[in-house]
């Protein structure tokens, strides 16, 4: 299906109602369940060695908000004679089992666990880290069901210190993974530096707050939307990219914005909004005949500046000579995009 084609079909669907209102419901992934409650945090979240629960919370929480932390820390609730813990991990809805490691020493993540699911429009990825086994029949390729116990706990990584037994936890994030060509586009740009994983490297996978998700589930029950809730995401900027086909917009067709110009003159490239994580939460589909400026294959159209001063653990932007410009970083978020 040609880009303005697919741009025309997600609209209509967004327009008429065809998508879904009301997500798949999510669950927790350990019977710990401790952050629905009120002041239950400290019993929930796995800190740092040394710091308090904020610290296995996702976002800028880590390096006196310096460095981002992907994901959030469930502590564990069960453990052996020997003080190792037990807990079962299950599913936190239907999916399909898109990637297992069990090389723990190949990743900072140990035995990890990625499950995709389809929600609203939407191409959404658990993934559970730090795992000690993965359950009897649970790898790529094989379904998986809402609650079905899919791995057991344990504190497996390649980090130097480890993790310790007092603060065994389950890693969880929710991804949208960036391209289907990360192993291809990480061989051309990257070519000095290892690639373990294939296209589940972590640098080809962008979360969104499993906890601010899980809460706003709770709050909204029935009326709970994921893709209405991810497109609420708080933006950082927004970039033009000139390149009419993006793989994002194809698995993600909840995110595009219709524009019936482009509709009518055809697409030649995406106006993107960002969250700070570098999420392009809303893709505009733009003419050629809309494409003004210096001609560059990316460029920054706005940048909100409480938000770029407030969550900067991302390093996407640097403000430079008076404007905002995209970093390294930001520059192979979008290459990768684009790619």
């Amino acid at each position: 299906m040609s880009a303005s084609r697919w741009i025309q079909a997600a609209g209509f669907c967004l327009a008429v109602g065809l998508l879904p209102a009301s997500a798949q419901p999510f669950q927790l992934p350990t019977s710990n369940h401790h952050v629905l409650e009120r002041g239950g945090e400290p019993l929930f979240f796995a800190p740092t060695v040394g710091k308090l629960w904020p610290s296995g919370t996702f976002g800028c929480v880590r390096t006196d908000g310096n460095q981002i932390h992907e994901g959030i820390d469930i502590l564990h609730l069960q453990t052996d004679r020997r003080g190792e813990p037990t807990d079962p991990v299950m599913a936190v809805a239907d999916g399909t089992v898109a990637y297992a490691n069990t090389r723990s020493g190949l990743s900072n993540y140990g035995n990890y666990l990625v499950v995709r699911h389809q929600v609203e429009g939407l191409t959404l990825f658990s993934l559970y880290a730090h795992l000690k086994s993965l359950a009897p029949g649970v790898q790529a390729g094989a379904s998986v069901r809402q609650g079905q116990v899919i791995a057991t706990m344990g504190r497996t990584t390649n980090t130097r210190s480890g993790i310790g037994k007092d603060r065994a936890h389950l890693h969880l994030e929710f991804d949208f993974q960036v391209s289907p060509r990360y192993a291809e586009w990480h061989s051309r740009h990257k070519p000095d530096e290892r690639n373990d994983h294939g296209n589940w490297n972590g640098q080809n996978l962008i979360g969104v707050d499993p906890w601010q998700l899980f809460l706003e589930q709770q709050q909204q029950g029935a009326r709970f939307s994921l893709s209405r809730w991810v497109r609420a995401q708080t933006e950082l900027c927004r970039v033009l990219v000139r390149a009419p086909d993006l793989a994002w917009v194809r698995a993600n067709p909840a995110f595009v914005r219709p524009n019936p110009r482009a509709q009518r003159e055809g697409v030649a490239g995406y106006e993107l909004a960002l969250n700070f994580m570098g999420l392009p939460f809303e893709c505009t589909p733009r003419a050629a005949s809309e494409l003004k400026g210096t001609g560059a294959v990316t460029q920054v159209l706005t940048v909100n500046e409480a938000e770029f001063q407030q969550h900067h653990c991302r390093k996407l932007l640097v403000h430079r000579g008076g404007r905002y410009e995209l970093t390294n970083a930001g520059m192979n978020l979008l290459s990768l995009l684009m790619y």
